[in-house]
């Protein structure tokens, strides 16, 4: 199969487009013909590499992806095959539990004792084939586009549990969203809208905070022009703060810390910028604030957001179309910022 892969860490240069063996499935596995993948900014990072990150090269980056099943290796466990089959179209979850420990088999996969992430500690999507436990594939229906899908599954699973579940966002409500142009952005904007909060988003340009707009955000912030966007937040927040910040990048913790108001939760589920910054704790205890981290969802709520995607009723913003050979420069416009909602690769 063709596939796009990396012996060693480095820049855009170290991805090779070449040949690669095609896996086969195990027992309980589906092989998957993948026709799209999408981009997320841990493609980059783990390319760049980081202390202990520990891989089998060569490495084959990608969480998301979407595609047919070509064939499924039996016996399967009961109610493991979740009523797919060979020849459907399949979208992966790439939140990789055991499916044996305690948190799994309570429904709490991401919580798993031996969890790994595709594409992140095991080879993922950037290729034209990939085998997973038959758990992994979510049905989708028919008419419902494959980059759209793919596109989908990583960011709505994750935004999903964090606003919904660990967050418990509700109806009038209002939330932040640091950052405007990302696939977890754009998609925090429409499940807080679902869930049916009031959305202020902080965004690095009128461009980007538009496109926001489109999605349904109710007051835009352009931090360019607002060097201190909490004053701003707070201000638009009727002088009492958020109830929610959405804040992935890290280093602007203090100032989300600031933009919230008495018993507020400030959520996250990544660091843009940095893992390591200095916060002041003076606003935690003096404001009563929760710090919320999570990653991934379980296996529920990710058939869950997918349905709802499925439905229409949340719709996954697309960048920009790279065919799988220019993966190098789909990373690249995805590393300088330059996307609003998800760049995918074409592997069809």
């Amino acid at each position: 199969m063709k596939a796009i892969l990396f012996h060693t860490h480095g820049g855009p240069e170290v991805l090779e487009y070449t040949d690669f063996p095609a896996p086969q499935p195990k027992p309980g596995e589906a092989l998957v013909r993948l026709h799209a993948a999408a981009l997320n900014r841990m493609d980059v990072m783990v390319r760049h590499g980081w202390q202990g990150l520990k891989l089998e090269y060569p490495h084959i980056p990608g969480a998301d992806g979407a595609g047919e099943i070509v064939e499924i290796n039996s016996p399967l466990r009961e109610g493991e095959g979740l009523g797919v089959r060979a020849g459907d179209r399949v979208v992966i979850n790439a939140n990789l539990g055991c499916g044996e420990c305690d948190a799994c088999k309570s429904g709490r996969d991401n919580l798993c004792r031996t969890w790994h992430l595709l594409g992140e500690t095991v080879r993922g999507t950037y290729c034209e084939y990939i085998s997973l436990p038959v758990r992994q594939l979510h049905k989708i229906p028919d008419g419902f586009e494959y980059h759209q899908a793919a596109a989908a599954a990583l960011v709505y699973q994750t935004v999903w549990h964090s606003l919904a579940a660990r967050g418990a966002v509700k109806a009038g409500e209002t939330v932040a969203i640091v950052g405007a142009g990302g696939g977890v952005n754009s998609a925090s904007i429409q499940v807080a809208k679902y869930l049916g909060a009031r959305v202020i988003v902080v965004g690095s340009n009128s461009k980007k905070l538009e496109q926001a707009r489109a999605l349904g955000a109710d007051v835009l912030i352009d931090r360019s022009k607002e060097e201190d966007w909490s004053k701003a937040v707070f201000l638009a927040a009727e002088k009492r703060g958020v109830d929610v910040v959405v804040d992935n990048v890290g280093t602007t913790f203090p100032l989300s810390m600031r933009a919230l108001k008495k018993g507020g939760r400030l959520l996250t589920v990544g660091n843009s910028a940095t893992p390591r910054f200095e916060i002041d704790n003076r606003y935690i205890f003096g404001k009563h604030l929760s710090i919320l981290g999570s990653t991934m969802s379980s296996i529920a709520e990710f058939r869950e957001v997918m349905d709802l995607v499925f439905a229409g009723k949340l719709q996954p913003v697309l960048d920009t179309t790279f065919p799988l050979r220019e993966a190098a420069a789909a990373q690249e416009r995805l590393r300088r910022g330059e996307n609003f909602g998800k760049i995918t690769l074409d592997i069809s």
